[in-house]
């Protein structure tokens, strides 16, 4: 069993209210062969939500306290980033799951691409918060982009 990030399974949990559904991820979940997550909605966050973006670093610095997750009004939204990677990762634990697919330049998904933080569109490289976690952790991260 591997797990994804819910929004590539079709589920509309994006900030935006939307899904970027990939049809093969979203195969894998109705044939029961993945099982989708959101960090961000376990956490706590409503769909829709204000975009948010790591400022400061990456989900590693999140993790360190060296960097925080803004979302565009400015709001603190760090901590419930890291309490939906948190409760994420212990559901995949608990499952015995050891793989997960995860959407690029999300701040909590990005495995390799994030947003810089500066709400402009531009890209960096670096892991989201939830994505460093389960690194953290050894859980294999597969970008969306490789499959």
């Amino acid at each position: 069993m591997i797990a994804v990030s819910a929004c590539l399974a079709g589920i509309a949990c994006r900030y935006d209210g939307k899904d970027k559904e990939i049809t093969k991820i979203k195969q894998m979940v109705e044939n029961g062969e993945a099982i989708p997550f959101c960090p961000e909605v376990i956490g706590g966050l409503l769909t829709p939500r204000n975009p948010a973006e790591i400022v400061g670093g990456d989900g590693d610095d999140v993790w360190l306290n060296r960097a925080k997750v803004i979302d565009n009004q400015g709001i603190d939204v760090t901590e419930e980033y890291k309490y939906g990677a948190s409760l994420t990762l212990a559901k995949l634990k608990e499952l015995g799951i050891t793989q997960i697919i995860m959407k690029e330049k999300s701040p909590s998904c990005g495995s390799c691409a994030i947003y810089d933080g500066t709400f402009s569109g531009k890209i960096k490289d670096g892991t989201g918060v939830a994505a460093a976690l389960f690194q953290m952790n050894g859980i294999k991260i597969i970008s969306e982009f490789t499959i």
